[in-house]
């Protein structure tokens, strides 16, 4: 007799986990997403599979991975899988429609002494999105007036003195009511 000894190769399921991707238009809170996704040529075999604890998380304007890990469940052996993981993307994209921010420059009245007046300054009185705050823009022009004669000056406070720093707005506009100094003759 002959033997040829048989044998039995088992090979390896081949296994792709895959976190979700998503996106939003920015608000202000976290952009998650907990779904992974069992792909790949052959899957978990039946009753075994995989915990996951994803972890990605994109707040403002941008994109990130969706990143995760995973923990085999009890009775899935580690051995008798390829397992590839990929992550999915989070897109925070800008809020498109228009904030208003309403810039008004501070006043005075002055009676006339020969002195020179000055008033200086500016205060924010309105923004029409509660997400958009003060510290959003900034500030480059001049927010004075002043005179010494009888006579109304204007600080000349103009839209192009702020500029919007927040990259979660991109549709921003300030509305200026301007700063005066009124001197009243003697």
């Amino acid at each position: 007799f002959v033997v040829t000894d048989g044998s039995l190769t088992i090979n390896k399921r081949s296994v792709t986990l895959t976190s979700a991707s998503d996106s939003k238009v920015y608000d202000g809170t976290a952009l998650t997403n907990d779904k992974v996704t069992v792909g790949g040529a052959d899957g978990f075999a039946d009753g075994e599979g995989a915990e996951y604890n994803v972890t990605g998380t994109q707040t403002n304007v941008g994109s990130s991975d969706n990143t995760f890990t995973y923990t085999l469940k009890k009775g899935t052996k580690a051995d008798n899988y390829d397992i590839k993981t990929e992550n999915g993307t989070l897109t925070v994209t800008p809020v498109t429609d228009k904030v208003t921010v309403t810039i008004t420059g501070n006043t005075a009245s002055e009676k006339y002494d020969g002195t020179e007046k000055t008033v200086t300054g500016y205060k924010v009185t309105n923004i029409s999105n509660p997400l958009y705050k003060e510290g959003d823009f900034t500030f480059s022009g001049s927010a004075v007036a002043k005179g010494t004669n009888a006579g109304t000056y204007d600080m000349k406070l103009k839209p192009a003195d702020f500029t919007n720093n927040n990259k979660n707005f991109s549709n921003v506009r300030f509305e200026i009511v301007d700063g005066s100094l009124t001197i009243s003759p003697a």
